[in-house]
């Protein structure tokens, strides 16, 4: 009987060690390195396993009275604030719509999902031609209506519209993947709830607001967790649209007005070479993304059943 469960134990192990392998090599190996990095002043590619100078916790002591990292901070909330609540909305939106079975809705259904697949930094180029302030086609419809304001720098040169210009790329291309996710969720609500509302009274909004979207908790709670995440680790987006910029002026002092936290650790990393600052940053900002998650689950964890 033992050998015959060691041997069961045995093959189960075999058939996971692909994964283990696979995880200890290029998730458990680069985690527990790159902290044992952000202990290290590091200024080059060539010594990143060698010549190490030991600093301990000064880089994260540093990293807490950086204004260049408040600052990829607050535009990193600032960039969460705009684009959890419009990317679920708008996925929000569209599944309602589709679940209402309309015309070519598979079609419809494809269409608003395709995006979601494209390469976010073509996705972007494509967007900064868009909003071209020399040749963009926005800018020429706008112009058709006598709107000049952003014809001379464009909507990514001005830093009061950079980010939300940048935003809404990002909803864009998203919104598909949330809606697929909304979708499956409506299909699975009983109609025998809202037949029972409708017994009671209860218009579209009732519906909406008192059966729909309580039921949805998960989902929405898995989109923002999803929001938060990205938000913390935008950086494809921001490097082919605008470069962390346009610089912004904050009390004399100048800032990216898209300088948010995935930027400052590519341009910390791969353009000023401070690795073990960058590593330190890394898991700060894992830390953020942990306690915001768990903070989440706490508000929005699903409280109806059906």
């Amino acid at each position: 009987m033992r050998k015959s469960c060691l041997g069961e134990n045995l093959s189960a192990y075999l058939f996971i060690s692909p994964f283990l392998v696979i995880f200890i090599v290029f998730l458990g190996y680069p985690l527990i390195y790159s902290f044992y990095l952000s202990l290290h002043k590091v200024t080059s590619l060539v010594d990143v396993f060698n010549n190490l100078t030991y600093v301990g916790f000064d880089n994260f002591r540093t990293l807490f009275h950086d204004g260049l990292f408040r600052w990829s901070l607050l535009m990193t909330i600032y960039y969460a604030g705009l684009i959890v609540p419009l990317g679920i909305a708008s996925s929000l939106l569209l599944a309602v719509l589709l679940n209402n079975k309309l015309k070519l809705h598979n079609l419809f259904r494809t269409a608003f999902f395709l995006p979601y697949v494209l390469d976010l930094f073509v996705v972007g180029i494509v967007w900064t031609l868009i909003y071209s302030p020399h040749f963009g086609i926005l800018n020429r419809i706008l112009g058709f209506f006598n709107i000049t304001y952003f014809s001379e720098r464009g909507f990514l040169g001005n830093p009061y519209t950079a980010m939300p210009a940048v935003v809404l790329v990002n909803v864009l291309k998203g919104a598909g993947f949330g809606m697929v996710l909304y979708l499956a969720a409506l299909q699975n609500i009983p109609q025998s709830i809202y037949e029972s509302a409708e017994v009671d009274g209860a218009g579209w909004w009732q519906k909406l607001t008192r059966i729909t979207i309580p039921l949805l908790r998960p989902v929405t709670l898995f989109m923002v967790i999803v929001g938060v995440v990205a938000a913390l680790n935008a950086f494809v987006e921001i490097y082919a649209m605008t470069s962390g910029g346009p610089s912004i002026d904050v009390g004399g002092k100048a800032y990216g007005a898209t300088w948010v936290t995935g930027y400052y650790l590519f341009d910390t990393f791969y353009v000023r070479l401070k690795l073990g600052y960058a590593a330190a940053m890394s898991y700060v900002l894992l830390a953020i993304a942990v306690v915001v998650s768990l903070i989440n689950m706490r508000i929005l964890r699903p409280k109806a059943e059906y």
